[in-house]
């Protein structure tokens, strides 16, 4: 049986276990890919939703773990980066 992950509370902690361990005795069967923003969010855009569609919105962020407004965003980038690829 594979070692699970240790939590990991600072980028320092982190870097560290990277640098002195072995990933290949770990389960990593639950990671998930993470995709950093590294642009600038120099656009704001308002948008009316019914109650419902915001509150299934920010309940399916909060099982993701984001907060709802990057959940919304990472929704449209999926969006508009499926419509490309097809």
């Amino acid at each position: 049986m594979k070692k699970k992950l240790p939590d990991l509370t600072s980028d320092a902690a982190a870097e560290a276990f990277i640098a002195d361990s072995d990933l290949t005795e770990y389960d990593l069967s639950g990671m998930q890919t993470v995709r950093f923003a590294f642009g600038a969010k120099d656009r704001r855009v308002n948008m009316r939703l019914p109650a419902p569609l915001l509150a299934a919105v920010r309940q399916a962020a909060a099982s993701r773990g984001v907060p709802y407004q990057r959940f919304i965003r990472q929704v449209l980038e999926a969006a508009v980066s499926s419509r490309a690829a097809t």
